[in-house]
């Protein structure tokens, strides 16, 4: 790629918020999103796993595997509601068109911050370089008029807004949480979500079933995530979604030992927040231990992944 011709392009995509323009919006009801209610109770949380065929040193893992889910205890919780599926791309563009807030970097790379307005505008060979270089469009893009390369890229876009958003901090989820008059979910309320009052070491049940989740088994990785609901056996009791595969997602909670845990982590205090579920880019697709719902991740707050993303709760 000559990247001289490239920087016009580059400049135009990543020199303004393209996304801006719809300050007015106001953000979306609980109707709109879609919550779920989680009665309040008993809960079953963390698990007493033990590592007895060696995995951490077979696949090479920094954390020994379960100790920071020890010990199974009960928790209670309130009421609460939680999405029934994570937040999409599309509202989390609303997100980012109401606050003026800077898109992910992943966008950028990929050309989703890009109003249609805005790709209307393009000449057509901008337009063909964008097709190309940012949208990964398979086509011989020289031989296609500049209606059809609008069509296609409209098309792209319009496939992209269900997905999982992705790329965002666990900063960037709070605060799209508090704009939509919600939070995170704490780190029990999410568990307790998964596993229902029964304790399931997955949402559907007890027994790993590699076709019930959103491993990315089988699939390419630029679109190993799908729009939530898209494996509906991956529903928890309470009929909530991709709690197991799909994207990982930001709890509130920083990442702490459970009460009774003589585990010890140089993580543990207030420095890394917890994720919670599996994703679609996990590649250990064998292993079922990365989609149980007692599984913690744990990342500094400002971290962004491009298989991390979040749902609220409220």
């Amino acid at each position: 790629m000559n990247t001289k011709n490239m920087r016009p392009l580059l400049l135009f995509i990543t020199g303004t918020l393209l996304l801006s323009g719809c300050g007015n919006k106001t953000a979306p009801s609980a109707a709109e999103t879609g919550m779920v209610h989680i009665p309040g109770g008993e809960f079953t949380v963390g698990s007493d796993k033990v590592d007895n065929e060696g995995l951490q040193k077979k696949y090479g893992f920094v954390d020994p595997l379960f100790l920071d889910e020890h010990p199974t205890h009960k928790a209670k919780v309130h009421d609460f509601m939680i999405d029934q599926y994570e937040v999409s791309n599309a509202q989390y563009k609303a997100f980012l068109q109401a606050t003026h807030r800077r898109e992910p970097d992943a966008w950028i790379q990929n050309g989703y911050n890009v109003r249609e307005e805005k790709l209307r505008a393009f000449d057509i060979t901008l337009l063909r370089r964008a097709a190309t270089d940012y949208f990964k469009l398979d086509r011989d893009t020289s031989k296609m008029s500049r209606e059809e390369l609008l069509a296609e890229l409209e098309k792209i876009q319009k496939s992209r807004d269900p997905i999982p958003v992705t790329s965002v901090s666990w900063f960037d989820a709070h605060d799209y949480c508090a704009w939509a008059g919600k939070r995170l979910p704490s780190e029990t309320e999410w568990e307790a979500a998964a596993r229902g009052t029964q304790g399931l070491e997955f949402p559907w049940g007890n027994e790993f079933d590699l076709k019930k989740t959103n491993s990315g088994q089988g699939r390419d990785e630029d679109y190993a995530f799908l729009p939530g609901g898209s494996f509906p056996t991956d529903k928890s009791p309470y009929d909530v979604f991709d709690m197991a595969g799909n994207v990982s997602e930001w709890v509130d909670d920083w990442y702490q030992p459970y009460p009774g845990s003589d585990y010890k982590s140089k993580n543990f205090g207030q420095t890394q927040k917890v994720a919670r579920g599996s994703n679609a880019a996990s590649g250990h697709y064998a292993l079922s231990l990365f989609f149980r719902s007692a599984l913690r991740s744990h990342l500094e707050p400002g971290t962004s992944s491009d298989d991390l993303g979040f749902r609220c709760a409220k």
